[in-house]
């Protein structure tokens, strides 16, 4: 039977051990002296000296001469040999199978594994699979928060960057100069600037934007199409905005004559399902697209499919999920890596609906 000391010992080391795999002290992190932890654990120093060699020993720790004890940062040789990463998407049908093709990529490629879970856009579900997550040990996460909505974003944002293993976030953040986190993001601002270019430069001075609101896209089109068209020196009509549920063959009907009737000779249209709307009431309204109203969509993720092809601002999704776990692996072995928070600028992909040579590459 072991003695007390042998207790001792090995109730200090379990007590540290979970210290350390909580984050309490986070890789590379100094721990207190063995003075300290002596003190705060009410045990000897011999006691502590044990305690912290069997740590040594499994590699949670490491003694460097004249500085002290340091947490070892989490590498890829983890759970024997493969990192595990939790990945948490609202959705698995649309915008994110692509950026999940990307993470898979490089993820099989580094030999890690993933835990994926869809919070289908309740922050309740997102909550619950990340401390899921967090119980099953993942070594890193890739999330995509839902920010849109939440009584206190910023503070959701500090809550995640605090987590006690690496995460990165995927096409989220926030838009002033507070933003703790690491990310990597479309920049729908340049994107839809990218499209108000494409349509200037086809000859279109007097535009429309009509869009989707209740989505975390639709406000920084919104602001690109506003700095587009004030920077090129353009007209607009008034932006149209309704939520995703409201908009159907009647509102598109009526936002059609309505910016034929202000003089608009081109639409942006976010997203793809309602552009291909304003197409169909285009026509419905004795109109030719391209030929009397070009229409760029913002999304590209049925735009080709549409009765007429639909030039689209193309974020880069398979590239995001790729950025991101890049990152993500590169902070396991890296933990003094600087933070980084990374935007990808979307082009435009150039189809029929909006006059140009379909093989004209409009630059994003």
């Amino acid at each position: 039977m072991p003695d007390s000391r042998e207790l001792k010992f090995r109730k200090l080391a379990t007590d540290l051990r979970t210290a350390i795999r909580s984050g309490v002290w986070a890789g590379g992190a100094k721990l207190p002296t063995e003075q300290e932890l002596a003190r705060a654990h009410r045990v000897s120093l011999t006691t502590v000296r044990r305690a912290v060699d069997e740590l040594v020993a499994e590699g949670l720790v490491i003694r460097r001469q004249g500085a002290g004890t340091f947490a070892v940062p989490r590498t890829m040789t983890v759970h024997g040999g493969a990192a595990m990463v939790g990945v948490v998407v609202p959705d698995t049908a649309l915008y994110y199978p692509k950026v999940l093709e990307g993470v898979e990529e490089v993820l099989t490629a580094a030999g890690a594994r993933l835990l994926l879970t869809c919070s289908r856009y309740r922050p309740e579900e997102e909550d619950a699979a990340l401390r899921r997550m967090l119980d099953s040990g993942v070594d890193g996460l890739l999330v995509v928060p839902t920010l849109l909505g939440s009584a206190d974003p910023a503070a959701l944002v500090r809550r995640l960057a605090a987590l006690p293993v690496p995460t990165v976030l995927i096409e989220r953040g926030l838009d002033d100069g507070d933003d703790p986190s690491e990310h990597v993001r479309t920049d729908h601002v340049a994107g839809a600037y990218a499209a108000v270019r494409h349509l200037a430069s086809l000859g279109h001075t007097r535009l429309a934007l009509l869009s989707r609101s209740g989505n975390p896209t639709s406000a920084p089109v919104g602001r690109g199409f506003a700095a587009a068209v004030a920077g090129l020196r353009l007209r607009a009509t008034e932006p149209f905005s309704v939520p995703y549920g409201e908009w159907d063959s009647e509102i598109a009907d009526a936002q059609v004559r309505r910016v034929v009737a202000e003089g608009a000779t081109a639409v942006v249209c976010f997203g793809d399902r309602e552009a291909i709307m304003v197409v169909s009431a285009a026509r419905r309204a004795g109109l030719a697209v391209p030929g009397d109203l070009a229409v760029v969509s913002y999304d590209d993720e049925i735009a080709e499919l549409a009765e007429v092809p639909l030039t689209a601002v193309s974020p880069p999704k398979r590239h995001l999920g790729r950025q991101a776990a890049e990152l993500l692996l590169r902070r396991l072995g890296e933990p003094d890596l600087p933070r980084h928070q990374i935007r990808l600028r979307p082009g435009v992909v150039v189809r029929r609906s909006c006059g140009a040579h379909p093989r004209e590459a409009a630059d994003g």
